[in-house]
This record gives C-alpha cells, structure tokens and sequence, in this order.
C-alpha cells in the first residue's frame, strides 16, 4: 500500500460537516470530504462528475498546528439597496497546518501527486477565500497510513514550536477501520458535489495521538541564559 501525503497550512482554512444556512461552522481538522474536493479539484473533476476513484482512499489526519477559531460575518444588499440578506456568520482556523494523509493503490496516488503539482482548478483549503500557503503535495510513499502519521517530520512553524514545552502529543484522526473503537461519526463521505443535489454519507472516527520531542522550545533555549552575565565580573 502506498501513502499521499499533503501539507494543509494557509493564514485561514475552514473545513466543515454540517455548515447550513446562516452560521458555517468548521470543524477543528480537515475533513475526508473536504480533501477529496480538493484532490477532485486538482484532478479536474467537476462538482456534478462522480467521485468513483476517489472514495476508496483511505484518510488521516495530524493535527500538527491546530490554530484558532476566528470568527466573520458578512451581510449583503441587493443593487438597488432596498433589501438585505440575513447576516451570516462564518468560522474558519487561524495560522493552523496539518499533514493529511490518503492511502490506496499507487497508480491513483501518482496521478493525484501529479494533479496537485499542476493542478486544473485552483486549490482552496475548505472555502475559496482560504488559499493554501506552499504546495500541497509531499509526495507519495510507499508505507502504510499509521506509519506516515507518526514519523512524518513536525511541520508546525518556529514561533508555535517554542511555544510548546517537552514532549508534543499531536492528535491523529483517521478513518476508523473494523473492530476498532469509534469516537466519533460525521456525515463526512461525499457522494455527490452536485450543487443541485450534494449527498454525504456516514464515516466512522477513531483518534490517537503520537508524541513528538520538541527540540525548539523556548524552555531549552533559555535553560543556557544567565541575565546577570550582563552586569560582568
């Protein structure tokens, strides 16, 4: 089995299960539907062509950067003035970076790396106003899921690595697979992009988490520093 491993950081992304109407929400990791847009999206598959190839691809994820919440709203008038549209608010992630994976037969998986490196349609993290920041694809890799999501180098920024102390748990969130316990299921499987008829269906969650040493810490850099070495003497 062989592994595709993309980078998802950007100044914002949003990725959500259930957004309606006037409050979109996101969820606190890229999601299996969104993904497969964006690999659909590479690709050139339009939103009313099947998803046939890309629904067998199994999916994780690594929350490397988690980010924040933020929240926008935005209000809307008809050209003349006279009529406004309900305020809408929408939530997205700030400074947040993620290492998703998706495993299946190498020959889709080549094809998908080739895709997000010249993509056909531009690439967005959850919604068009969120814009990755460096190329997506790292590649393919001939491992297993689990094993990319855990030794995977940390692709969190600088200024967040000093900011953890010792040993990082990175949360892994994944397709849960038969006899293993679920933590969590959300309508996250798309069947149709269709705008005149989106379908999701059910996928079922299982979460861990891998430790990482953190060699950046503001803690170790400042165990060296000795203030009062300014005075001299």
């Amino acid at each position: 089995m062989s592994v595709l491993l993309l980078r998802l950081a950007g100044p914002m992304q949003a990725w959500g299960a259930g957004s309606r109407f006037a409050r979109r929400g996101t969820e606190i990791a890229p999601t299996k539907s969104g993904v497969i847009g964006l690999l659909a999206a590479a690709k050139g598959i339009r939103r009313t062509d099947p998803l046939t190839d890309l629904l067998g691809l199994e999916f994780g994820v690594r929350l490397d950067q988690p980010g924040q919440v933020m929240r926008d709203f935005q209000t809307a008038r008809s050209l003349d003035g006279r009529t406004s549209a309900p305020l809408t608010y929408r939530f997205y992630l700030a400074d947040a970076a993620f290492l998703a994976a998706v495993s299946g037969d190498r020959s889709l998986l080549d094809g998908l790396d080739q895709a997000l490196r010249r993509p056909h349609f531009p690439l967005y993290l959850g919604r068009r106003s969120c814009p990755p920041v460096a190329p997506v694809s790292l590649g393919v890799h001939d491992t297993t899921l689990d094993e990319a999501l855990t030794t995977w180098p940390w692709l969190a920024a600088d200024w967040h690595r000093r900011r953890a102390r010792g040993i990082v748990h990175l949360e892994i969130i994944r397709d849960a697979r038969p006899g293993e316990p679920i933590d969590e299921t959300i309508a996250d499987v798309p069947i149709s992009f269709d705008p005149a008829h989106r379908q999701h269906t059910w996928r079922a969650v299982h979460r861990t988490h891998v430790p990482i040493t953190n060699d950046r810490s503001e803690r170790t850099d400042a165990a060296g520093h000795d203030p009062m070495s300014l005075l001299g003497g």
